[in-house]
């Protein structure tokens, strides 16, 4: 969050500059091929938000999350000139692996899975995913209600290290390993399904040449 400060002390609801979301996260700025999480497929009877991946969560894109997140905000009263910022360092799920159309599937999983650009094995995966990419340039007034998309998380910038018998940050021996980050691991959120996380990662905060190269090769819009 970013304030104006009226002497000294913040002005409460209108002294609120606005927010940031996806700090350091994946998901990408907009789904072009899940655009109404409502729809039934042709077979199915319920709606693509029932997926296994989305958890009939409302939201597939942060864009569609942050604004309907702004117009929230507004009507409990911030102000109308609140402004967004949204990370896009690393949400751009470029490469080979990006869809390039709608799925024909007949099945909602199935639908859903060939059609997200998202793709990580599970929605809560949040350490050094592997098949991310660079997303959008940082811009100013992006969409209605946006101020900017910046990237918070520099790309290259570890999320923790990977190995559970990991050597101690001498700069920071409070770090700790986290088993979101070993990707041999199971995901704390369904144990079914892996990590997704990115193998010989360093400590949170390292560079991590590995993840950086990764990060550009799937970068989408494409780096030129």
């Amino acid at each position: 969050m970013y304030t104006t400060t009226i002497q000294g002390t913040t002005a409460g609801f209108v002294g609120v500059d606005g927010f940031v979301s996806n700090t350091s996260g994946y998901t990408p700025v907009a789904e072009p091929f899940l655009p109404d999480q409502a729809l039934v497929i042709p077979g199915a009877n319920l709606p693509l938000r029932s997926a296994d991946f989305y958890e009939w969560n409302p939201h597939f894109s942060e864009l569609e999350f942050v604004t309907a997140l702004r117009d929230a905000f507004v009507l409990k009263g911030f102000p109308t000139t609140l402004g967004m910022l949204v990370d896009t360092s690393r949400n751009g799920w470029g490469g080979t692996s990006r869809p390039i159309t709608v799925s024909v599937a007949t099945t909602i999983n199935g639908y859903v899975d060939e059609s997200r650009i998202d793709r990580r094995v599970h929605r809560g995966g949040w350490c050094n995913q592997v098949g991310a990419g660079i997303g959008e340039r940082p811009v100013a007034n992006p969409a209605p209600g946006l101020d900017a998309y910046v990237w918070v998380k520099p790309p290259g910038e570890s999320d923790g290290i990977s190995d559970p018998n990991f050597t101690p940050d001498p700069d920071d021996p409070a770090k700790r390993h986290d088993p979101m980050c070993d990707p041999l691991a199971q995901s704390t959120y369904n144990p079914a399904l892996s990590t997704n996380a990115l193998d010989g990662a360093p400590h949170a905060g390292r560079w991590f040449a590995a993840q950086f190269q990764m990060l550009v090769e799937n970068a989408y819009p494409p780096l030129e």
